[in-house]
């Protein structure tokens, strides 16, 4: 047992990311290698399922981009994440938001859960 946590300590990012869920609304900030360079993509969306769970938990973001809807699934433990930010908290009854994907325009927006700010 001792060996396993160590192999999993060794390959953990160590980064905390904030708690968040599907229906809310994030940025991840991505690191894309594009030859030699490395930038950083801001990619904004609805977290519509988390899935898996410990170090192979993976949550998918979707984004209309010119009306196209995109979908992308980020594993929470990869390196490549540089943060993840949570714009909005949604107001959502279910865990897994497929249908946004046949919702389109006003329908497709998700009520704010409104958050007591503290002090």
């Amino acid at each position: 047992m001792d060996l396993i946590k160590v192999a999993e300590e060794a390959f953990a990012t160590g980064k905390e990311h904030p708690k968040f869920k599907s229906g809310d609304t994030v940025t991840v900030a991505y690191r894309i290698k594009e030859g030699n360079k490395e930038r950083v993509q801001q990619y904004r969306g609805v977290v519509i399922k988390i899935s898996g769970h410990g170090e192979k938990k993976r949550f998918t973001v979707r984004k209309m981009s010119d009306n196209i809807g995109v979908e992308r699934i980020f594993p929470l433990e990869s390196p490549f994440i540089d943060s993840i930010t949570v714009n909005k908290v949604g107001k959502v009854r279910r865990a897994k938001l497929y249908y946004l994907r046949g919702l389109t325009g006003k329908k497709a927006r998700i009520k704010e859960k409104r958050v007591a700010k503290q002090a």
